[in-house]
């Protein structure tokens, strides 16, 4: 009889101490969660933000950017002008986790893409920032007789049966901080690294870049946001004696509408492209009215 009564205290005791854990946990949870939606999507016009969708979300990318605005009503400001185009898809397998890949008809890339956020800010601040770690592959998808005069296959004296498949790789790769400040207002910063596999022999193979960008709420479903990235000249990683043809910096800013499962983002920036390495390794278009082009992006979510 005494050891049954000791055995049902122990076994009360353990009982307690695991309903007191669960207890504080659950507390400590309540008491600092992340912070809601410092972004609206894990997309800013055509960088990315820390935001990661929950688990088991498959999401489909549209981007669309029209032509530069320099012709004026000639050709409706760039809207029937030549326009560049990107689809993705990307899923969620686990928390914090997302990969994805897509397809842009400028020299018809695939890119495949990977995002980590490995810290999320808090509601107390225990965490200040949100922290995320980003990285696109592409491949050029033109065909090879494309290479010949063309920006990789001047690097070659070779025939053109020499261009490999590797020759068609770029990376890009990213850290993302980013804080949300107010319940109006969310700042990004980052830094970045670009790799070409092959490029002209008037170009470096390695670009390090830092960016910026942010969201101004202006109401419960609108929001004013803009990015800016700029290419280094670094010379130390440069293989050019002079520069000639660095890239310029690029802006753009727009209007953000979002409900739980869309995102819809208009603007206009002077960057062509919708990969980064490409807009970090060959954009040259100076920040000026005529090199800004009309563009959107188009996100949507489903949950499994």
């Amino acid at each position: 009889m005494k050891n049954k009564m000791l055995f049902i205290i122990l076994l009360s005791l353990i009982s307690l101490v695991t309903f007191a854990q669960e207890d504080t946990t659950a507390v400590a949870e309540t008491k600092d969660k992340p912070v809601r939606s410092p972004f609206e999507s894990g997309y800013l016009i055509d960088a990315q933000t820390t935001v990661i969708p929950n688990p088991n979300t498959l999401e489909m990318v549209i981007q669309h950017k029209f032509g530069t605005i320099e012709n004026g009503h000639s050709d409706l400001w760039g809207i029937y002008a030549p326009a560049n185009i990107r689809i993705g898809l990307n899923y969620v397998p686990v928390k914090n986790f997302q990969i994805g890949a897509g397809i842009t008809k400028t020299k018809m890339a695939t890119d495949v893409n990977a995002k980590w956020t490995i810290l999320e800010q808090t509601r107390e601040n225990t965490i200040p920032v949100a922290v995320a770690l980003y990285g696109v592959m592409a491949i050029d998808g033109r065909n090879i007789s494309a290479f010949e005069t063309g920006q990789i296959r001047e690097a070659y004296s070779g025939p053109v049966g020499s261009f490999k498949f590797p020759d068609r790789l770029s990376y890009f790769s990213q850290l993302i901080v980013g804080r949300k400040f107010t319940d109006w207002f969310s700042l990004q910063a980052g830094v970045s690294f670009t790799h070409y596999n092959a490029v002209g022999v008037l170009y470096d193979h390695d670009k390090v870049g830092v960016h910026g960008n942010g969201r101004i709420k202006v109401s419960p479903q609108g929001s004013i946001i803009f990015t800016y990235d700029a290419p280094l000249k670094i010379k130390d990683i440069s293989e050019q004696l002079e520069w000639t043809n660095h890239p310029e910096p690029s802006l753009s800013f727009g209007y953000e509408i979002s409900t739980s499962t869309h995102a819809f983002q208009i603007y206009a920036g002077n960057a062509g492209s919708f990969l980064p390495q490409e807009n970090m390794m060959w954009n040259q278009k100076s920040i000026s009215k005529d090199n800004f082009a009309i563009g959107f992006t188009i996100t949507r979510l489903w949950g499994f």
